[in-house]
């Protein structure tokens, strides 16, 4: 891969990873209810099932959706109903102070298989294979397109989880942190708007 493609990868993997979508909506919100450390397999988990996701599609999953277009269909619908609920947990999560919560830290498989019913890590994985991968030796270039997100991906979530850990303090206030959990369950449910299109 030419050093200047290489170059654009990493701007693509950092700008993708680390502007708003359903990752990092519940990344902060994990950071505000839970803190830094019980959100870290989360994180890994995320940057795991992305690895994984970018190698499917690398390797030929994309194919499989064009030559069965139920299946996409599918795992929208998956997706949409998933996001739905963790959208409901967040809303309805506890007090900061007394660690209450309706919910617990997604684990770190949760976190793994959510991508692939994720729509933004869709969106990136195809058009990062489709954009960075090619010819002459297009195997280098999916596994070089998967290193690259998967040590880029780890470092730009973080910081949505450090967000969430810095607004602790201000969002201990029941109500403040009521107001910023639904707002948080809103911005999940309306990052779905992209699939439906």
């Amino acid at each position: 891969m030419p050093l200047d493609v290489f170059l654009a990868l990493l701007l693509f993997s950092f700008a993708s990873s680390i502007t708003p979508g359903p990752n990092n909506i519940m990344l902060l919100t994990s950071g505000v209810n839970f803190g830094f450390r019980k959100t870290i397999p989360h994180m890994f988990g995320i940057a795991f099932g992305f690895g994984l996701l970018l190698l499917g599609v690398g390797f030929g999953l994309r194919e499989v959706f064009e030559q069965f277009p139920i299946m996409e269909l599918v795992l929208k619908v998956i997706g949409g109903v998933y996001l739905i609920y963790l959208a409901w947990k967040i809303a309805n999560s506890g007090k900061v102070e007394t660690g209450e919560s309706v919910g617990k830290p997604m684990t770190f498989m949760a976190a793994s298989l959510f991508q692939w019913v994720n729509p933004k890590a869709w969106v990136m994985a195809i058009y990062a294979m489709t954009a960075y991968t090619g010819q002459p030796d297009f195997t280098t270039s999916v596994f070089i397109v998967t290193f690259a997100f998967v040590v880029i991906n780890f470092p730009s979530v973080s910081v949505w989880c450090g967000f969430g850990v810095a607004l602790r303090e201000w969002l201990s206030d029941s109500k403040r942190l009521r107001i910023f959990n639904i707002t948080m369950a809103l911005l999940l449910i309306a990052s779905l708007w992209p699939m439906l299109k």
